[in-house]
């Protein structure tokens, strides 16, 4: 069920209300796609707090200004969204950048300057989606797999 600022999940609450509203607006986005609730509420509070730490000081006062997230908000549905919600997530080298990207993605959703970073990442991913990872060395060979399905 999709959120606003006034009825959202109880882990929100404690959050930075800026912070909170991009969550909600995150995790109604998500919902839409299809996610369960169970999924969409972590994932939706991982990303808020890594663009809150990442977002320029004035793209946090556009959004601030902007209308909070209402449950009936219009949402781009993403086909492959189903198909990403469960799919393994990799770690691989691809100059001059490691990447955090799922199996079947376009695009990768994190591009990092050390494997450490891209590791770290990539292990908060596939376990909020509860999935396995794959970590590939430099030159493309697996190096290990985590599974998050278990956990």
């Amino acid at each position: 069920m999709p959120w606003n600022m006034n009825d959202y999940p109880a882990s929100m609450k404690n959050l930075d209300p800026l912070i909170q509203k991009k969550a909600i607006d995150i995790g109604n986005a998500l919902l839409h796609d299809g996610y369960p609730d169970e999924r969409a509420i972590p994932i939706a509070i991982s990303q808020a707090e890594k663009w809150f730490n990442d977002a320029a000081a004035k793209e946090k006062k556009d959004f601030q200004k902007a209308t909070a997230p209402q449950k009936d908000d219009p949402h781009t549905r993403n086909n492959n969204a189903e198909k990403l919600l469960t799919a393994i997530v990799k770690v691989q080298y691809k100059a001059p950048n490691w990447q955090v990207i799922s199996e079947g993605a376009s695009q990768a959703s994190n591009l990092c300057t050390t494997k450490e970073e891209a590791v770290a990442r990539a292990k908060e991913i596939a376990k909020n989606k509860a999935v396995s990872l794959k970590i590939y060395k430099q030159d493309g060979q697996l190096q290990e797999t985590y599974d998050y399905s278990k956990t």
